[in-house]
């Protein structure tokens, strides 16, 4: 069994793919690891760029499963104590994915780790939060479309929260590094989601068995946001919708009617 299990899951984002095992590629990890792409039936030649890649093993779905059930083939197919989700639109700087293992291996109570997420700029990403609901998803989204504008008031609060080291609720699964006996404790990731929300979801499991997530801001990773769901807006945004929507029916069902309502007349 291999250290670590990194799991790229893959969908129309050739470039983006191409670059992010360049990058593993260039400053592989030291720890003993093996790298899986799992294409979601794509048509735009990445399984045949991952399939050119020595020391990638590619898996075809030969459909779009969507990402939480391409994901947890993935992690079926994988031999690592320890499974590392990686968006294929991040690029990881050397030494990342040591110190990500290193914060995990320092703190035995953690099932979860998770890197500060920056752009191609250097701006940060507000990557963690507290568990979803109406308020705190609310308060997410200003902040989110705040730095995204670029707003400076904003941009100043989103890196000062970015800088500490502390447990949230959840960390994004662009990148999140995970014990595979804590993912196997709770079944892996809830397949109900076919994107979006389904790191929350994941989390949220993870802790009510009584374990930490941690967020660690000294591991930087770059997120450039790719070409998948800019590629298909229309499908991304009824995806998003689908998976709000069975999280609010999972974990606060005396919203979720209100919650159909508003989605059901925000597409009408």
């Amino acid at each position: 069994m291999t250290d670590v299990s990194i799991i790229i899951v893959s969908f129309n984002a050739r470039a983006d793919l191409e670059r992010c095992l360049a990058s593993l590629r260039q400053a592989p990890p030291t720890v003993p690891h093996e790298v899986i792409v799992v294409d979601n039936g794509s048509n735009d030649g990445s399984a045949d760029l991952a399939r050119r890649w020595t020391g990638v093993r590619l898996i075809e779905t030969g459909s779009n499963l969507g990402f939480a059930r391409a994901t947890n083939i993935g992690i079926r197919a994988s031999t690592g104590t320890n499974l590392l989700l990686l968006n294929s639109d991040t690029i990881v700087p050397p030494h990342a994915i040591d110190r990500l293992v290193e914060e995990l291996q320092q703190h035995p109570d953690v099932a979860v780790v998770g890197p500060r997420l920056v752009d191609s700029d250097g701006r940060a990403e507000l990557s963690f939060g507290r568990m979803l609901g109406p308020f705190n998803e609310l308060r997410q989204k200003i902040l989110a479309r705040g730095q995204a504008r670029r707003q400076p008031f904003v941009s100043r609060v989103v890196d000062r929260m970015t800088r500490q080291a502390h447990s949230p609720d959840w960390i994004s699964g662009a990148c999140l590094l995970v014990r595979r006996s804590d993912a196997a404790s709770v079944g892996l990731i809830d397949e109900r989601y076919f994107m979006y929300t389904e790191d929350v979801d994941f989390c949220a499991a993870i802790r009510a068995k009584g374990r930490r997530i941690l967020f660690a801001p000294a591991v930087e990773i770059v997120h450039v946001r790719g070409q998948s769901a800019a590629g298909a807006r229309s499908a991304t945004d009824d995806a998003y919708r689908r998976s709000r929507l069975a999280f609010y029916e999972k974990h606060h069902p005396a919203w979720a009617p209100l919650l159909r309502w508003y989605l059901r007349l925000r597409s009408g």
